[in-house]
Formats: C-alpha cells, structure tokens, sequence
C-alpha cells in the first residue's frame, strides 16, 4: 500500500540531514544528477524514420525524480535544461552546430517539458512511499512515461504537422525500450532502500 506524504525519498535516507553539510550534499547531487542526465541523454538508438531516437535519458529522468524527490529533482532538470539552453551539448541529438533554444524548440521540445514534469511527478509518488516496492515503483514508472509523452507527442504534431505519422514518430517505437527501462527503475529502487535499511541495521 502507498504511504503517508511523510516518506523520505532515497537521498534523504543517507548522508546529514541538517545544516551547512545537508546543502553541500544537496549540491553534489545537483551536479551529479545533470551529469548523469547528459551522459544517459548520449547513449542512443536511432529508429528512423522518427525525428527522436531511442535514449536513457527518460531512465535518467524518472529515477532521478523519484531518488531525488520533487523539489532537488526539479532543480536539478532545470540545472540541466538551463545548462542545455546555453549552448552546451546535453542533449540526446544537440552538436555545436544546433544546441541551446534552436535545439529545444525542435522536435525534442515536448519531451524536454515532459522531463520536468515527469521528474517533479516521480518526486511526489516516491514522498508517498510507491519507491518501496517493486509494483509501486512499476506504476509510478508507468505514469512518469505517460505524462512525458503527452507534451512530447503534442509538440511533434505542432512542429511537424498533424498530417504525418506522430504516433509512428514519437511514440510506437518506444514502447518496448520504456518497458524494459520501466523494470529496471522497479527493480533498483526498490532494492536500494533495502540496501539502504541492512546498512542500518
């Protein structure tokens, strides 16, 4: 059964808790987390002929929200949207010659805003304890990717033109991929608050 709003997330459950050194800790995770985001964004798999190509990026976007909880996740995507933004390449498909905005407004865009809001969502469910068990932590997944690809799909049909395949462009192709990132993301944090609990007992 899902928990009370009361839960910690992961991050929380190790490492101080207060203070000067609970803010430096915060700030690692920060950096850590957008590290991550970039290199997960760069391990790809093309499918033509979608505009988007199959990355682990989302794995790197859910986990992070649901480890991260919803107000150091959302300020770690946005490091990382900001960072993006400014030209450096953190994206899936950005280059020195198209980064920054021009970038983010291309086909990727909806996916982008979809990151934030599925980062910020994984943060509220894991607060209510779906990260403790493997068939929470499932659906929690399974919504996170759900309210992704709503944006992401909604952009395409805007930037492309409703007249074109969107669904084969930026959805089908997917599906699979996102199952088997879903399991894995079920599986680790479930397993990582076990770790966590062992190492204090």
């Amino acid at each position: 059964m899902a928990q009370a709003m009361t839960d910690r997330v992961l991050t929380e459950a190790f490492g101080p808790s207060e203070g000067t050194a609970l803010r430096i800790k915060q700030a690692v995770l920060v950096v850590a987390g957008i590290l991550l985001l970039a290199a997960m964004a760069k391990i790809k798999l093309p499918v033509p002929p979608s505009p988007v190509a199959v990355n682990m990026g989302t794995f790197a976007v859910l986990t992070i929200g649901a480890a991260y909880g919803p107000r150091l996740g959302l300020v770690t995507i946005m490091g990382y949207m900001i960072i993006g933004a400014l030209g450096f390449d953190v994206f899936q498909s950005s280059t020195t010659e198209l980064s920054g905005i021009e970038y983010m407004m291309g086909g990727t865009g909806g996916y982008l805003l979809g990151y934030v809001m599925a980062t910020v969502l994984l943060g509220v469910l894991a607060r209510r304890g779906w990260d403790r068990s493997v068939l929470w932590m499932a659906l929690a997944m399974l919504a996170g990717n759900l309210i992704l690809y709503v944006p992401g799909l909604l952009w395409l049909g805007q930037v492309y033109g409703w007249d074109k395949p969107i669904l084969e462009w930026g959805l089908t192709p997917f599906v699979v991929g996102d199952l088997m990132k879903l399991a894995l993301a079920a599986l680790i944090l479930p397993l990582a608050w076990k770790l966590v609990g062992r190492a204090r007992g």
